[in-house]
């Protein structure tokens, strides 16, 4: 009852009439080589996902001098990785204070546990305004984009000498676009829900302000430009601006917590519902909708970011930015964009692998011959309830815990290993 067969054999997906004898079974997946879906459960095997901005930086929780609990935590989110069906992941965030003890470390994890991890380097130091030395020497070495590091450069022209810098090198600048005088204290959406919770807002203009302001400096240099978990209607509209101008060198992303919740889903004060960029109105959540239904936004990421317990208790005011993102964001997509009718199966694996491995210029997000053997195995009609005490990673800052949803990850291929498989697939499996 096979209905496809994809078989990795030594790390490549090789063509059908190329597989040994010896890989054929009965098992769901073979020896790390072949995988078998079976009829009536597997229906697609979704392309291992690129998560294109997933912040690690609160998994770390702690400056020790020597690093050795910061690199616990990063361990345990290689598992949520792998456990969620990703296959690479670019890792966004601040520079911590062991940061140059960990880098070496953290691509050893994630090769221990088959993650590809993708790093883009520092182009912008806002703090000190000045441009951090890039050369070709590293791209070549490996290094698929620049970052701001999470932090928008407010000195517009220190923004433009960085995109000059990007062009030249041919890699994408990756922007959170956040004009920081304009957001102050604001801790949520700057609305009614803010006021009747007696919280300071963040108006749609914070974001909308540094989003122009990159949009047009890409436009006028031929930059890469790619902007990071999109919130708000006005992103939305200036994204379809750039995609009937034909502008194929500026992208952009949503995450699923930005098109499935509002502000009006915060009930009380719960930190749980604090991120940066915040939840918006209905009408933002409809304008990102129709951005990912008409290609405007390129891709689905997760802005992963999980916090300990301390850094989300008591108020939003007060609580740490972020929500864990990894754990949720195949099945939440799914649930809310495949169900419901508004992208088929292969965009929503489009905008989750082929096109963040597109942007990032990798050979991956993709099952065709010769390319490395990346594979993720789903199980679309596996209804499940989302219980944060199950998740992998070290957080469980997230506001969808008790949710139903659809899309039940079953195992993850990273170059032709097998990273994860799931209980109900480790008993098919000799």
């Amino acid at each position: 009852n096979v209905k496809s067969v994809f078989a990795p054999i030594n790390g490549k997906v090789i063509s059908l009439d190329e597989v040994p004898d010896p890989v054929f079974s009965d098992r769901v997946l073979g020896e790390g080589c072949a995988i078998i879906p079976e009829d009536g459960k597997i229906y697609s095997p979704v392309n291992g996902k690129i998560s294109s901005i997933a912040d690690t930086r609160h998994a770390y929780g702690i400056e020790s001098d020597d690093g050795l609990e910061i690199l616990i935590h990063f361990g345990l989110e290689t598992v949520s990785l792998k456990g969620q069906g990703f296959t690479s992941h670019v890792k966004v965030g601040d520079n911590v204070k062991v940061g140059d003890l960990i880098a070496e470390a953290d691509i050893k994890l994630l090769k221990q546990h088959n993650i590809n991890l993708i790093t883009p380097v520092l182009i912008c130091d806002g703090i000190e305004n000045k441009i951090m030395t890039v050369n070709e020497g590293m791209v070549k070495a490996g290094i698929p984009a620049l970052s701001e590091d999470g932090k928008s450069v407010m000195n517009t022209k220190l923004c433009k000498e960085a995109m000059v810098v990007a062009k030249e090198l041919n890699v994408p600048i990756f922007a959170h676009c956040e004009d920081i005088d304009l957001r102050g204290d604001g801790c949520m959406n700057d609305d009614e829900n803010a006021k009747r919770l007696g919280l300071p807002g963040i108006c749609n203009a914070v974001e909308d302000v540094i989003a122009a302001r990159d949009i047009l400096l890409a436009r006028e240099t031929g930059a890469r430009l790619h902007l990071c978990h999109c919130s708000t209607e006005g992103v939305a509209k200036m994204m379809e601006i750039v995609k009937e101008e034909g502008l194929d060198n500026i992208t952009a992303e949503v995450c699923p917590h930005h098109f499935i919740l509002t502000s009006d889903d915060i009930e009380r004060d719960d930190p749980n519902y604090k991120m940066n960029p915040p939840l918006r109105t209905k009408k933002d959540v409809e304008a990102l909708i129709a951005g990912l239904k008409d290609g405007s936004f390129k891709v689905i990421s997760t802005d992963h970011a999980p916090h300990a317990v301390p850094e989300k208790t008591g108020s939003i005011r007060n609580a740490a930015f972020g929500i864990v993102g990894i754990e949720t964001s195949f099945a939440l997509s799914y649930t809310a964009l495949v169900e419901t009718g508004i992208l088929t199966i292969s965009q929503l694996i489009e905008k989750m692998s082929w096109n963040p491995a597109q942007i990032l210029g990798i050979d991956r997000g993709t099952i065709q011959e010769g390319h490395p053997a990346d594979v993720v195995i789903a199980d679309i009609d596996h209804e499940y309830t989302i219980d944060k005490s199950e998740f992998a990673s070290k957080g469980r800052n997230t506001p969808f815990d008790g949710w139903k949803v659809k899309g039940m990850v079953k195992a993850t291929i990273c170059d032709g290993k097998i990273a994860y498989m799931n209980q109900e697939a480790a008993k098919n499996f000799k």
